[in-house]
């Protein structure tokens, strides 16, 4: 599945390295996402974990679809997953 034209989501926390570079993969390839730190917002921890059954950051969703941490991020984009949203430009 393509993940094209699609809002991503993603669940942060602060110093985390492989959140900035989640962040970082994501505006590269064009998309606007929504941010939530979990470690400052008790709710939004509760919404992740019941979203994703995982403790661990960055978690992202793409068109509320799990993609998961960085490594699977990135994963996504080297098997063409995250193609460009439509009216992006090459980063």
């Amino acid at each position: 599945m393509r993940l094209t034209m699609a809002k991503a989501e993603i669940y942060t926390t602060a110093n985390c390295a492989y959140c900035v570079a989640a962040k970082t993969l994501l505006k590269q390839r064009g998309y606007d996402y929504e941010e939530s730190r979990v470690d400052t917002d008790p709710a939004k921890l509760a919404e992740m974990l019941e979203r994703t059954n995982r403790r661990s950051t960055p978690q992202v969703l793409i068109a509320g679809e799990l993609i998961g941490g960085f490594e699977e991020l990135v994963a996504a984009d080297r098997e063409g997953r995250l193609a460009q949203p439509a009216g992006g430009d090459a980063a």
